[in-house]
This record gives structure tokens, C-alpha cells and sequence, in this order.
């Protein structure tokens, strides 16, 4: 009995290094099952927004070229991506504890087509996230701005958050998974409180200095700049891009300290 041994020189890389549709269906799926997620990125906003948004003094009450239910119907929207894209990215912790990860590693996968695979999963979740509220939006019928900015607001809650995609997964190789969610959740109604999420913050103030060197900073303000009018800030954009950086990078030293082993 002879046994066939493989020339691991002929092993070919895959193209675009094995980032694929079927293996994305396949992460976006196990996600969709996880109920507790689902709940907490998707009803948990919406819930939020019908309690804070709906109220009828926020109905009558002007803000920019809207009302202030518009102004926090986007912040719950923002919220909400912020929250599914970090959760998207976390969920790396619990492979990690199941060997899944180290399994990847052992196939022709590389690492950037892994965390690839793991940003389209943070943001379709993000983006069910903001659908999801802006539905509840429309079907109340008590937010009030013009049509291009609900869609621009929308779209710009959206894309930001994709800097808490990377973040999740900087912080589901940095947390332990039995509790990494536990951790993440009081640790992102924080900054969103610091950040000027939930409400104005003089930027004037010490509280203001702080909140501007925030992950969540720049995507609150760029979110409602479509119904608050003006320019947009530099500082803003400067904000996200500083943080994806940091995030990024974060997560790839993680990443790499994780594989040394396999």
C-alpha cells in the first residue's frame, strides 16, 4: 500500500486569496441565526427611536431642515449600524474558542481576504441595522426632512461604520468570547453618549475636546450634517480615517499574534 504525498510547492493560491460569494453567504447566514445578535443590532434601535423619536414634543420642534424626531432617528440609525457593525466583527471571539479560525489558517485563505470576508458581514448587518429604523421612520410617519437627506444620512450612517467593523474585530481578538459582547455593549452606549450621539455637545466645553477624539465623533456630526445643513467639518472626516487606522491595525497585529501558532 503506497501512500500519496502532495508537493505543497504546486498548492495555488486562490484568486483574490479566497475571498468568494459561497463563503460569504456562509458567514452572513450563521450570523442571521444568532438571535441575541439580531436582537440587540436590530430591535434594540428601532425600540430606542419609537420611545425617544416619537415623542410629540420632538414632532413640532425644529431642527436644521427637519424636525428633532428627524435628528434622532439618525442618530438611532447611526447607532444601530455602529452596534451591528462592531457585533459583525466581534463574533471572531467565538471562533476563535472554537478553533475555527485556526482552521481557516490551514487553508489557502489569506488573512486580508479573511477580514475582507468579516467588514461585507459588519456591513450588511449595519445596513439591515439602518433600514430597519428608517422603516420605522417612514412608518410613524413623525420624522420630517427633505427625501435626499434621509437617503443621504442613511448611506453616510451606513459607510461610517464601517470603522466599528474594525473595531469588533480588533476586540473579538482582544476579549475573551464567553464575554466579549457583555464588554463591547455598555463600552459603545459610552461612546455613543461621549461621542455626541445621543445629544449636542458644546464643542466649546472640556466634554466637547473629549468627545472630538472619539471613534463615534465624526460619524455622529457627518451623519446629521444632511439635516443640519452647513459644511461639513474637516475634523470630521479626519475622525473616521484616524480610527479605521488605528482599528485596522489593531485588529491585523491581533490577527497575526493569533495565527503565529498554527
Amino acid at each position: 500500500m503506497t501512500t500519496a504525498t502532495i508537493d505543497p510547492t504546486t498548492r495555488r493560491v486562490p484568486p483574490l486569496g479566497g475571498f468568494n460569494a459561497t463563503m460569504l453567504g456562509i458567514e452572513l447566514r450563521r450570523m442571521l441565526r444568532n438571535r441575541r445578535t439580531m436582537a440587540f443590532t436590530l430591535i434594540m434601535p428601532v425600540v430606542l427611536y419609537l420611545i425617544i423619536g416619537t415623542n410629540s414634543s420632538y414632532v413640532t420642534e425644529k431642527s436644521g431642515h427637519g424636525n428633532v424626531s428627524a435628528y434622532i432617528l439618525i442618530s438611532m440609525a447611526a447607532y444601530g449600524a455602529v452596534l451591528a457593525a462592531t457585533s459583525g466583527g466581534a463574533m471572531v471571539a467565538t471562533e476563535r474558542a472554537l478553533g475555527w479560525s485556526r482552521q481557516l489558517r490551514l487553508t489557502p485563505l489569506s488573512p486580508i481576504a479573511y477580514i475582507a470576508t468579516k467588514a461585507c458581514i459588519a456591513m450588511a448587518l449595519g445596513l439591515t441595522s439602518v433600514v430597519a429604523v428608517n422603516v420605522a421612520g417612514v412608518v410613524t410617519n413623525k420624522a420630517e426632512m427633505p427625501t435626499q437627506d434621509w437617503i443621504f444620512a442613511a448611506l453616510i450612517a451606513w459607510l461610517g461604520s464601517v470603522v466599528f467593523g474594525a473595531f469588533g474585530l480588533f476586540m473579538g481578538y482582544l476579549l475573551p468570547s464567553e464575554n466579549v459582547m457583555q464588554i463591547l455593549g455598555p463600552m459603545m452606549a459610552g461612546l455613543a453618549a461621549i461621542g455626541g450621539l445621543w445629544f449636542p455637545i458644546d464643542s466649546s466645553s472640556v466634554l466637547g475636546h473629549i468627545s472630538a477624539a472619539t471613534p463615534i465623533y465624526g460619524l455622529a456630526n457627518l451623519a446629521r450634517w444632511p439635516l443640519e445643513g452647513g459644511t461639513p467639518h474637516l475634523i470630521w472626516v479626519v475622525n473616521l480615517v484616524v480610527w479605521l487606522a488605528i482599528f485596522v491595525t489593531g485588529a491585523a497585529w491581533r490577527m497575526s499574534k493569533d495565527t503565529a501558532r498554527v
